[in-house]
């Protein structure tokens, strides 16, 4: 059986290929031709659609992956604070309203 490895990670500049076809093509091409591709699929109704659960199955799959690769962000504590920030504002409509958007303390 043969192994596909060594072509993983594109075809950067082209080596040895025919210079034909989607591996080929610069990235951010490739990038919008999917795009169509997964916008047409939504459109006609043969997108899959997550649920809550499945989404938050694979992104901890994907999580694992990474730390067990060493490719994973390690969060500061500022940055994990930030990042907690935003994931509470977007799911509960803003911050605690009062009127402090910026989410720092003080006199401006």
């Amino acid at each position: 059986m043969a192994s596909n490895q060594g072509n993983q990670g594109g075809n950067k500049g082209n080596q040895g290929g025919s210079g034909r076809g989607f591996a080929s093509m610069d990235p951010d091409k490739q990038r919008e031709i999917a795009s169509q591709g997964g916008k047409a699929a939504h459109e006609s109704g043969h997108a899959h659609e997550f649920t809550s659960e499945e989404a938050r199955e694979a992104g901890s799959k994907g999580g694992k992956a990474a730390h067990e690769k060493g490719t994973a962000h390690e969060f500061t504590p500022e940055e994990a604070r930030e990042a907690g920030r935003k994931g509470g504002e977007a799911s509960h409509g803003g911050g605690r309203g009062g009127g402090n958007p910026g989410g720092q303390g003080g006199d401006r």
